[in-house]
């Protein structure tokens, strides 16, 4: 198999701890405490910047400059769920083309794309429950191919109802407000949905303009769509946790999450390419979509990461 040239993975720079002092330092964001230095990254190694706490402190320049490189700063509250995130709105005149046809696609084609979005979910959930050897893989499996335009029949929140107690035991419930499994569930997902983000204004798509989602206050609807399929990825890495014994946020689960922004997808018969990357051609292709380019967009042909990459430590994603 012929693999891509790797590309340096970007970093997720995490600030958790209040008082410190975040600008623009000569091409690098600088941390600072107390008229002292803590830290320094180069801005084009940044995959995004979180702030997991209160009391920090943002120049106004450093906010432009993220923007310009499309660098979503993502801040998150309570059991790490994200509270808000910073995306750019200027940009080419790419962006203006493809926002319009975005905001102008007719709804049999954002119908189309979620069924399409929501079938590889489901197959990613039963790929999950074949790595980790659950009992439902080929009811997930038939789930997914009777997926219809919109889903009209809820496929998604049926496989949802045999997957959690599959993957994470029966007394498992999915509770975006608990601690433990689920705050390692909501940090992996803010992780995610800022890459799919990131992907979304690369691509010249407006993040709030939805296929699905249409929760009020929502301002990343469409990365909340874009980023389903991969949650599956989130949830494989949470389990090997528990079964490790981790059931808390620490700084070792942060990079084992944080690291499956890294791990390599199999894109073609001869490509792989990491999770960050499919998220920029899943996004890049669904603009071609809205142009009338493409029927659907582009997903990996594994659905799930490659074995030898699911959860790799990432000792590159050092919070401050």
């Amino acid at each position: 198999m012929m693999a891509t040239n790797r590309i340096a993975p970007a970093r997720v720079v995490e600030v958790n701890t209040p008082g410190m002092h975040l600008s623009l330092h000569r091409g690098f964001l600088q941390v600072r405490q107390e008229n002292e230095t803590i830290g320094k990254a180069v801005l084009d190694d940044i995959g995004c910047v979180l702030v997991s706490v209160p009391g920090v402190s943002v120049t106004t320049n450093l906010i432009d400059a993220l923007a310009k490189r499309n660098i979503p700063l993502v801040t998150v509250g309570k059991s790490y769920m994200p509270s808000t995130i910073v995306v750019p709105l200027s940009g080419s005149g790419l962006l203006a083309d493809r926002m319009q046809a975005q905001a102008q696609a007719s709804l049999p084609t954002r119908k189309r794309v979620w069924a399409f979005l929501v079938r590889g979910k489901i197959e990613a959930q039963a790929a999950v429950l074949n790595r980790t050897g659950g009992a439902n893989i080929m009811r997930l499996q038939r789930m997914a191919r009777h997926v219809r335009s919109g889903d009209p029949d809820n496929m998604e929140a049926q496989a949802a109802r045999l997957y959690w107690p599959d993957l994470m035991g029966s007394g498992f419930r999915r509770d975006r407000s608990e601690p433990g499994i689920n705050a390692m569930l909501n940090y992996g997902y803010t992780i995610l949905r800022s890459s799919a983000a990131r992907a979304i204004c690369a691509a010249g798509l407006h993040p709030m303009l939805g296929l699905h989602h249409l929760t009020r206050g929502d301002g990343m609807r469409l990365a909340d769509d874009l980023m389903e399929p991969f949650r599956p990825a989130i949830d494989l890495v949470v389990r090997t946790l528990t079964r490790d014994g981790v059931t808390t946020i620490g700084t070792m689960s942060k990079q084992r999450l944080v690291s499956v922004l890294h791990a390599d997808y199999q894109m073609t018969a001869d490509e792989v390419s990491p999770l960050s990357t499919c998220l920029v051609r899943l996004a890049q292709t669904l603009g071609k979509v809205f142009q009338g380019e493409r029927h659907i967009p582009e997903l990996p042909l594994s659905p799930i990461p490659l074995p030898e990459d699911i959860g790799m430590d990432d000792s590159n994603n050092k919070p401050f």
